[in-house]
């Protein structure tokens, strides 16, 4: 229940922050913002501060934030002139459209990086956790616990190095391993693997330690982070929009809710279920994160009215020299709100009627 509230309260937050960057672009570069919201369509609460009105709308899917001259069909007054987005240099718009972006990588940055300074990282150690049945390693007598240090005539101290050997191919060979402080010689004849074919196969799961990291490294490892969780997001933006995928979400308009998780969309009340089931803050701590990588990528996308596309506009006019004809872009803008929204309405389905369970 506590990881569920936490959850909710994570979403608002990263939401806020994310138009928070746009905000404070805005207004340090010299454009006016009238409004600051959470959430879209009918308006449950508001006040005023200064020039611009901040509250909440009754649908949970996002934010915004109004700049004005944003959006080049609408008209500005003529006490505004010159604090409007149309009218400022490509580095100030380009920098108040990815600020929003900016802060949430930047979120899910410090966060991977506290999670690693605090819990260390988990690797796996060339010491056997389990053997595989009929394997060739259970064919050898390896157990559990075996520490391999040498495969054929190649040292091994890690389960990079001994994986790496693996990987040369099947065939006879000999493992070295400690076993009660002595070690042990196995003949083995590893076959090919069925998963990496001309990859050798032992057939054995490695134990994992935890390895302390110190803050300087740990800024490495923060980025490797974001960035598999940016790659992991692309993959699963292609998975969800094949064929196929598509196909199975107007199914579930139908009552079909069976959709396989690898293409599940997720919606705030998908991530509040999965919050309540986090077994550890840690675990909880790093889903938080990759929730801000995909809201930064997502919203990176080229795609109109989406910040990436914002500044695929802004770089446009930059090097065309003309501004962009927006009218031509209200249908990719429209198809890209009704693909977002139509997403949004399964995922809430699918949360409600098939809630997310990791039993």
């Amino acid at each position: 229940m506590l990881g569920g509230i936490a959850a909710a309260i994570s979403i608002l937050v990263f939401v806020t922050a994310h138009e928070a960057g746009h905000f404070l672009a805005a207004k340090a570069t010299g454009m006016k913002a009238t409004e600051f919201f959470f959430g879209f369509g009918p308006k449950l609460w508001s006040t005023r501060k200064g020039e611009t009105e901040y509250g909440f709308k009754a649908l949970p899917l996002g934010g915004y934030v109004r700049i004005i001259g944003m959006n080049p069909l609408e008209e500005v007054a003529p006490e505004d002139i010159g604090r409007t987005y149309r009218e400022k240099k490509f580095w100030e718009k380009s920098v108040v459209v990815l600020a929003g972006v900016g802060m949430n990588f930047l979120i899910a940055f410090v966060m991977f990086w506290w999670l690693f300074v605090a819990n260390g990282l988990n690797e796996p150690v060339p010491v056997v956790n389990t053997v595989v049945d009929d394997s060739p390693a259970a064919a050898a007598g390896l157990m559990e616990g075996d520490q391999i240090i040498a495969i054929g005539d190649r040292p091994v101290s890690t389960w990079d190095e001994a994986t790496a050997v693996l990987r040369e191919g099947p065939g006879p060979t000999t493992l070295t391993v400690i076993r009660d402080g002595a070690p042990t010689h196995l003949d083995v004849e590893l076959i090919e693997s069925p998963s990496i074919p001309g990859s050798g196969y032992l057939g054995i799961s490695p134990q994992i330690e935890n390895v302390p990291v110190g803050p300087f490294e740990s800024v490495g490892l923060g980025g490797q982070a974001v960035w598999g969780g940016i790659e992991d997001t692309f993959y699963s933006l292609y998975q969800m929009f094949r064929p196929s995928s598509l196909a199975q979400y107007f199914g579930v308009l139908g009552g079909d809710t069976d959709v396989p998780d690898e293409i599940r969309p997720v919606s705030p009340i998908g991530i509040v279920s999965i919050g309540t089931q986090a077994e550890s803050a840690a675990g909880f701590f790093g889903i938080l994160a990759y929730i801000n990588v995909i809201l930064a990528t997502i919203n990176l996308l080229p795609l109109f009215p989406l910040d990436g596309g914002h500044f695929a506009v802004a770089l446009y006019e930059k090097i065309s020299g003309r501004q962009a004809n927006i009218r031509k872009l209200m249908p990719v803008a429209a198809a890209v709100i009704g693909t977002l929204f139509f997403l949004g309405f399964v995922a809430i389905i699918l949360d409600i009627v098939d809630p997310i369970s990791f039993g």
